[in-house]
């Protein structure tokens, strides 16, 4: 990666953070990559073999039950967490056991924690 692209001026640290972890990120056929994006309202996962350039299962958490928490808050965050058990299951059954894990470049808190705790609860191996 040039430091052209890496450096330019309309660049958000999040893209830097993105393309320099994505350089070293490679998702195969034994150990596809976790893929997660995320809004403001929603989290978008999917597992993808880069040898092949296939997605393999792909989820959203649009389509789940909203939950509330016991105090009336962080619904994002439990949705994350549904979405991370939703995903380990499906891949489990796909005999999916290893992945690695591209955050695309958002902090490991928070839904993102939340999820990636979750789909290893649920016996994916990172």
């Amino acid at each position: 990666m040039s430091k052209i692209t890496q450096n330019h001026p309309h660049s958000t640290r999040r893209d830097q953070r993105r393309r320099r972890v994505r350089g070293k990120i490679f998702g195969t056929a034994a150990r596809p990559r976790l893929a997660m994006s995320r809004s403001n309202r929603w989290l978008y996962v999917q597992l993808i073999n880069d040898e092949a350039g296939r997605t393999l299962l792909g989820l959203s958490n649009q389509k789940m039950k909203a939950v509330k928490n016991e105090t009336g808050g962080q619904k994002k965050v439990l949705l994350a967490k549904q979405l991370g058990a939703a995903l380990a299951k499906q891949a489990l059954t796909k005999k999916i056991e290893r992945v690695v894990f591209d955050r695309q470049g958002y902090r490991y808190a928070g839904r993102v924690k939340a999820l990636a705790e979750a789909a290893r609860a649920g016996g994916l191996i990172f």
